[in-house]
């Protein structure tokens, strides 16, 4: 993932500062949400399974279980491959919807040099496709990858978008998603409305990096939270249901504390010791 002015990567996940240079002292978005249960255990396994299929050692290394292990511990890392690639490729495309969005705002953009990296990687349809969303949907930017802090819950985020379409004020999250074998773009995680209202109840927002100028939020009172899936064959929008807001608020704030028990946990040293067996009556 791209790394925001005031984050930092550290053992406890991605962290924020309220100045560049300073201490990071709050959880990102994406960390906390990090926090809840998510089991990838099937596919991690058929991610290996097909990069042992797909090996060209493969066939040479049937009969020796030295090269069979070495094919095996190659595969083992296919989920890690995996989500790495496609992280690089979703920081691609959101460079380019960032660019896109300062040149509608009249501010200094890269767009066609933003183009020319995903052409490079063979990738430039999730740029067609976008530039045909944005025809479509017309959005006038309000503010583009704009860092948000809340106090009382303790966390910051970076909001990809936050625009007014057909009159209606919307906070806006990219994802970068794969295409079915229907052509359709895949569909997007429940988990978007958690993070999407993780920026909703944002407290400040940043107006300068370097001196620590924080303001109040100004889009807090949002009509719109959407999730937008950029795919290589379309773009698709969809909106967070408002009846279901508060319980994504609730889980949201629920997985913060756990994330800050599970850092204080973590430098707690032991937590278990050795019981001897009670004296001989």
């Amino acid at each position: 993932m791209t790394q925001p002015r005031l984050a930092e990567q550290t053992e406890s996940g991605r962290m924020y500062a309220r100045v560049a240079g300073g201490v990071a002292t709050v959880p990102s978005i994406t960390t906390v949400l990090g926090c809840a249960a998510n089991d990838l255990g099937g596919w991690h396994g058929w991610l290996a399974a097909q990069a042992v299929i797909g090996d060209d050692r493969l066939p040479g290394a049937l009969g020796s279980p030295s090269r069979m292990k070495t094919v095996a511990r190659d595969a083992a890392g296919a989920a890690e491959r995996y989500r790495d690639r496609a992280a690089e490729r979703g920081d691609r495309v959101h460079d380019y919807c960032e660019q896109v969005a300062l040149e509608a705002m009249g501010l200094p953009h890269e767009r066609q040099r933003a183009r020319e990296i995903l052409a490079t990687h063979r990738e430039d349809a999730y740029a067609a496709r976008f530039d045909e969303w944005w025809q479509l949907y017309s959005p006038k930017p309000l503010a583009a990858e704009i860092t948000v802090w809340n106090h009382t819950v303790g966390y910051a985020g970076t909001l990809d978008l936050v625009a007014e379409i057909a009159g209606k004020v919307c906070l806006i999250d990219y994802k970068t998603k794969a295409t079915d074998r229907n052509g359709r773009v895949k569909s997007l995680d429940p988990k978007v409305v958690t993070q999407l209202v993780a920026g909703l109840k944002a407290e400040e927002q940043l107006v300068d990096a370097e001196s620590g100028e924080w303001e109040p939020w100004r889009f807090g009172q949002a009509d719109l939270l959407l999730g937008v899936a950029v795919g290589t064959t379309e773009v698709v929008a969809q909106q967070a249901i408002p009846e279901v807001l508060e319980a994504h608020w609730r889980k949201f704030c629920a997985l913060q504390r756990v994330w800050t028990h599970e850092r204080r946990l973590a430098g707690a040293g032991a937590q278990l010791r050795p019981v001897p067996p009670p004296p001989a009556s």
